[in-house]
């Protein structure tokens, strides 16, 4: 899970930057704001991570004592000043591309009433416990007032920014403002018709993959000192992170200090082990953006693209053979009972598709997009008004029967299962697209480099010198259509990712 999209900001008037420089003192409003910003994620992270559960009351109050507070920065009305003395100023393009996103999100935020940015971020706060709770009981009954108040909140907001348009696609423009929708949705489009045909035939194939850890159980120590390896393994920079367990997995920080989190599942060790590597993926962009622009737009990541950064490492590297010809001695070092483990054992386990799962997080690299467009027309018909609260565990129900052939055994399964809904609605789109963009990355990569070779010499840096150079290193000089043009030579296509399936599966179950 990547860090929420952050909004860039300004600083007081009071900065002592002389306004014939307009450049000047707009940067430094941005930095001051986004320095406020990285403080509300540290306490963010603290009370997913090492926060008493009594603490949520203080820490929401908090939260949203920053974000009222950077709201009321970003919105005054000298920053509207500085950014039309920079449009006739002779700018460079970077200084023009930090002006473009910072005028975005100033027009943007100027629409949204300061005390809404404070009740939303209390809310978000409080109801993340509240969720953490229903989930633990598998009763959605007792979350579905929060969501209902966060709902309307985020719808609000939406028709603060455009009464004209439907909520969903406004909150999806807070997530992904520079990857137009309808670029999505022509992706989502091709992958409902080219995927369902492809799980059937492997499902029809009679190919039983391996499962070396059924009937196992392995502890959290164990495991936890197999995830710390892992990100060793990798080259994790530890003097800017650390490795933690959360509900749900997420990466936190800047590009001094990126954490990651995991979860850890006593009978299946791969889990933890793909989420810590996913989570990674999201670190090692965090860590490669530009150190010199911290505090600006170009400095900062693209969320549009950063999942793409963490299903390259989990999927292209994690999940293949090399990887688990290099890494299966660590593997077996740490963990108990699978000293006969093979490789392809391993790498069989780690790519098995299961279209009976239920949870997301836990979905194979194919039924995982089922699960995305389940949560993608589950929120724009809840959003959009034509499904009220009370039915969204129903109507989860039977997307996943229609999707994937399965139904929840209870709530925790179903509608709870994802944190994401406490903090924002419409970011789920970036998953596939993630998934998407990383075989596209893959293949641009591999016009350069020998990616195979590379996991197999354990050169893993070759790998993050490749993403930084055509990803990281930009932050947020280009949109995010025109990265990925820059980065891969083509606009955003599924074509990749469905050759990418097509022969990695085909090969494994025998097609």
């Amino acid at each position: 899970m990547p860090p929420p999209p952050r909004l860039c900001g300004m600083a007081t008037a009071d900065t002592g930057v002389e306004t014939d420089d307009p450049y000047a003192a707009l940067r430094e409003h941005v930095e001051r704001i986004t320095h406020l910003r990285d403080a509300a994620g540290l306490l963010n992270w603290d009370q997913q991570v090492t926060m008493p559960e009594g603490g949520s009351p203080a820490r929401a109050k908090q939260l949203s004592t920053l974000s009222g507070r950077t709201h009321d920065l970003l919105t005054e009305d000298r920053v509207a000043d500085l950014l039309d003395a920079c449009e006739a100023a002779d700018l460079t393009d970077e200084q023009r591309a930090v002006c473009r996103e910072i005028r975005r999100e100033h027009e943007r935020a100027t629409s949204v009433p300061s005390d809404l940015v404070s009740r939303h971020a209390e809310a978000s706060s409080e109801a993340q416990q509240v969720w953490q709770n229903a989930k633990a009981d598998a009763d959605f009954e007792s979350f579905a007032p929060t969501l209902d108040h966060l709902r309307e909140l985020r719808v609000e907001r939406a028709d603060h920014i455009d009464p004209e348009a439907p909520a969903y696609e406004t909150l999806y423009e807070d997530n992904m403002p520079t990857l137009p929708l309808e670029t999505v949705e022509r992706v989502f489009e091709t992958l409902r018709e080219e995927l369902p045909p492809l799980v059937a035939e492997l499902r029809e194939s009679g190919t039983e993959l391996a499962r070396p850890f059924e009937g196992q159980t392995f502890s959290e120590e164990e495991q936890a000192a197999l995830n710390e390896a892992a990100a060793e393994f990798l080259g994790y920079d530890w003097d800017r992170g650390r490795l933690d367990a959360s509900p749900h997995p997420f990466t936190s920080g800047t590009q001094f200090d990126a954490r990651i989190t995991t979860r850890y599942k006593p009978e299946d060790p791969l889990d933890a082990l793909t989420a810590t590597i996913h989570e990674y993926g999201h670190a090692s962009y965090q860590l490669g953006l530009p150190q010199d622009e911290y505090g600006v737009p170009l400095g900062s990541a693209r969320f549009e693209v950063h999942e793409s950064q963490s299903r390259f490492w989990e999927n292209h590297v994690g999940r293949t053979r090399a990887f688990w010809e290099e890494f299966l001695p660590t593997f077996r070092e740490h963990l108990s009972g699978v000293e006969d483990l093979t490789v392809d054992e391993a790498y069989e386990a780690a790519n098995r598709i299961y279209p009976e799962n239920r949870i997301r997080v836990e979905a194979d690299e194919l039924t995982y997009h089922m699960h995305i467009l389940l949560r993608h027309d589950v929120e724009r018909e809840y959003l959009d008004g034509d499904l009220p609260v009370e039915a969204v565990p129903t109507r989860w129900n039977e997307l996943m029967d229609e999707y994937l052939g399965v139904t929840p055994e209870n709530d925790a399964e179903g509608c709870l299962q994802d944190i994401h809904w406490t903090t924002r609605f419409g970011g789920f789109p970036s998953y596939t697209v993630g998934s998407v963009l990383a075989a596209q990355l893959t293949a641009a990569m591999r016009e350069d480099v020998d990616v195979e070779g590379c996991i197999r010499d354990r050169a893993f840096d070759r790998l993050r010198e490749w993403m930084t150079e055509h990803v990281h290193s930009h932050g947020q000089r280009y949109e995010a259509d025109e990265l990925i043009e820059v980065a891969t030579g083509e606009p955003l296509t599924a074509e990749h990712f469905l050759e990418y399936a097509e022969e990695k599966f085909g090969e494994l179950y025998g097609l």
